[in-house]
Order: structure tokens, then C-alpha cells, then sequence
């Protein structure tokens, strides 16, 4: 561990024990992508055989690793993690003028696509030891505000129909799925997982993805794996499969010549030469968990003794991929005081996301009370998380 000279502010301990845990090159980022020979010879393969776009080996494989990984029967690359998203809130039935449950506390990529169907963002409150939805809390909100009128869930106060409820894995943390699909059970909620951070992640040997009808992942170059860009829908059910790779497809009829679509669809397939890039990444996984854990430990065991901090660490029967690291600190001033410093050493650390409900598009948007979502942003702070940082 770090020793600390004395008299020194909170800010500056931080900085001295980062100082000496991390590499001495500037700047150091949050998050930063690693490739090696096997992502230039897989690439260099694609290139030559001439499939690189939507259709090709590599998307088949990726595919297919996807599922073998996290044990979930059916998995449909996308382009990105919020072509992933939209398709699953379409297959959910999402519709303009519904409501759809999500954290306040999350990426403003997980609102979005809920405006794309014109649907309309209902924000919920987090848990403090997960980071994600808190199923407690959202018991009871639900309880004082939605009735059931047949197999609909309706937002009392709205008179819309509350369709599905939207769990994201925050930093790369497990929510409390068993209670949250319960939750999503007795209201009649289609249940969508937002897994776009939490890839080799798991909860009660189960990785996150397998308990909601759809989940979305991202393998965006700031993910723990990265295919430049790139996402995936996962599902159990093989009708919803196959529908996602027919949107995401154009909603294309097959046939050798004729260009016949049956809907609206949509663009959204993984070219193959991205997937090249993340069957190697993907590969490598194992030895990113195990780095990034790594890393966490020595954070642990550097923040333990000094007064005033706490670094989140994993919740209990969880295994997270600890994808960012998050220090928490007493307040806002404490906050910004360590964003400015660090920055001017070209320390890279960011604040959690600004939650959805202080967005301009979103502040009129239903909510609940959000006292958790609004003290975790004020005293957040991610530190620098790539795997490679260890060396």
C-alpha cells in the first residue's frame, strides 16, 4: 500500500497513491482498448477473403462464441450496443406513447432508443450496493402508481401503458435479477437486460443476460472487449432470434436475387470484419478478468485506510468484470476538487454520467424520488480501468 506524507488534502492522497499504482506514461485514460497478433492476422484474414461487410465466418463465429460464453442459446450481432437496444424494445412491443422502466443512473444510451419508438423514459432509483435498479424501491413505487387493467401494466398518474422494465449492469456490476424478474413478472413487464458493461460478469453462476427475454451488450472501444464498435442481442428464445436477425437485416426475405422486405427494417448487422476483430478479443477475456481483478484488489487494498473514501467493490454472490472502477467520496466539492487536479496531471478519472432525469430532452419525464442516483453522482469518481494498466 501507498504511504501518505502528512497534512495532505483529501485530493492530494488520492493523486499520491494513484501516482505510485499506476504506469508513470501520461496521458493514462479510463478505459483503453489492447490488441495484439491475433486481432491483426484474424483482420488481415477477413480483408483478404473479401467479406467484410453484414455477412461472412467471422460473424457466424462471434456469434457463436457469444453464446457458448455466456451460456445463452441465441445471440445476433449488431453494429453497435444501441442498435441492440432499439431492436430489443421493438421486439418487446415498446410502442409510441408507452412507458419503459429504467435506471436514472446509467448511460444516456439506455433512454434513447426508448424515444427512437416514441416511447417515453420512466426513471427508477438505484441501489447502492449494485448500482443498479433497486428492487425494494421499485416494489413499492409500483405499488402506489401502476394498476393492472388485463395484461397491462398502466402508469396511474399518465393513464400510458408501462411495457417493459429495463435493468442495466452499472460499471459492469450484477443487479438483484431474481427480484427485479419477479418485479417484471407481476407486473406483466417485458424484462430487458442492458448488459452492454457487464460482459463476463455473473450472479449465482449465471451471467448477466439470463434472466431477461432480451439483453443488449456493447463492444464499444471502451468495453472490456471491443470490436472497434459492434453490440449483440441475447435471447432464449429462438423466435425472438430469429426475428432480431431479420429486422437487423433489413426485414429482407430470402431469396437469391429478389430484394422483397416484409416490414420496416433496419441496417443494423455486425460487418464481418469487425467481428474478426472481436473473435480475438473475445478469446482473450479470461485474461482481462483476471487483470482487471487484479487491479481492483490493489485499489482495495490502496484506499482501505484513508478516511473519507470507499471504493465499490463487487456485491455479494457476484462475480463483476469490475469494467470501471468507482471511488466514492464525500461530496460534490470532494468530487470536482480531485476531476480538476487529476486532470491537470493527465490523470483521465470521469464522474459518473449526468443521470437521465437532469438531461434537457428528459426532465420531463416520469420518476420516482431518486435521493441514491442523485448522492452516487455527487460523489463518484471512475478511476482508470484497463486491463493492461497492471502490465
Amino acid at each position: 500500500m501507498p504511504t501518505l506524507p502528512f497534512n495532505m488534502s483529501l485530493a492530494e492522497s488520492i493523486l499520491h497513491i494513484l501516482r505510485e499504482l499506476l504506469p508513470q506514461q501520461r496521458p493514462i485514460g479510463l478505459h483503453e482498448p489492447s490488441f495484439g497478433e491475433r486481432e491483426k492476422a484474424l483482420t488481415l484474414d477477413c480483408l483478404e477473403s473479401g467479406w467484410v461487410s453484414s455477412v461472412g465466418q467471422y460473424v457466424d463465429q462471434f456469434e457463436h462464441d457469444l453464446s457458448t460464453y455466456t451460456g445463452i442459446p441465441h445471440a445476433v450481432a449488431t453494429v453497435n450496443g444501441t442498435a441492440a437496444l432499439h431492436t430489443c424494445l421493438q421486439l418487446a412491443g415498446v410502442v409510441c406513447g408507452d412507458e419503459v422502466l429504467l435506471p436514472a443512473l446509467t448511460f444516456i444510451g439506455s433512454a434513447n432508443p426508448v424515444a427512437y419508438l416514441g416511447g417515453t423514459p420512466h426513471f427508477v432509483d438505484c441501489d447502492v450496493a449494485t448500482l443498479g435498479i433497486d428492487p425494494t424501491a421499485l416494489a413499492l413505487y409500483l405499488e402506489d402508481i401502476a394498476e393492472l387493467r388485463g395484461d397491462v401494466c398502466y402508469n396511474r398518474h399518465t393513464d400510458r401503458p408501462i411495457r417493459a422494465l429495463m435493468v442495466v449492469h452499472v460499471l459492469g456490476h450484477p443487479a438483484r435479477m431474481a427480484e427485479l424478474a419477479d418485479i417484471a413478472e407481476r407486473y406483466h413487464l417485458v424484462l430487458i437486460e442492458d448488459a452492454a458493461e457487464s460482459l463476463g460478469s455473473w450472479h449465482d453462476d449465471r451471467h448477466t443476460g439470463s434472466w431477461g427475454q432480451l439483453t443488449a451488450l456493447s463492444f464499444n472501444g471502451n468495453k472490456i472487449i471491443t470490436c472497434g464498435g459492434g453490440g449483440a442481442i441475447l435471447t432464449k428464445d429462438p423466435e425472438l432470434a430469429q426475428r432480431a436477425k431479420h429486422l437487423t437485416t433489413t426485414a429482407k426475405e430470402p431469396h437469391p436475387w429478389l430484394f422483397e422486405h416484409d416490414s420496416v427494417g433496419y441496417n443494423y448487422r455486425l460487418p464481418n470484419l469487425n467481428a474478426a476483430l472481436g473473435c480475438a478479443q473475445l478469446a482473450q477475456l479470461p485474461e482481462r478478468l483476471s487483470q482487471k481483478r487484479v487491479l481492483a484488489n490493489n485499489y482495495v487494498q490502496a484506499f482501505e485506510h484513508l478516511s473519507g473514501v470507499h471504493l465499490h467493490q463487487e456485491p455479494p454472490n457476484c462475480r463483476s468484470n469490475y469494467w470501471l472502477n468507482l471511488l466514492l467520496l464525500p461530496d460534490v466539492k470532494a468530487r470536482d476538487t480531485l476531476l480538476t487536479t487529476a486532470h491537470t496531471e493527465k490523470i483521465l478519472l470521469r464522474p459518473f454520467w449526468t443521470p437521465l432525469h437532469q438531461q434537457a430532452m428528459f426532465k420531463n419525464s416520469p420518476r420516482m424520488l431518486l435521493p441514491q442516483t442523485e448522492s452516487l453522482f455527487a460523489r463518484g469518481v471512475c478511476l482508470p480501468s484497463s486491463a493492461h494498466i497492471i502490465g
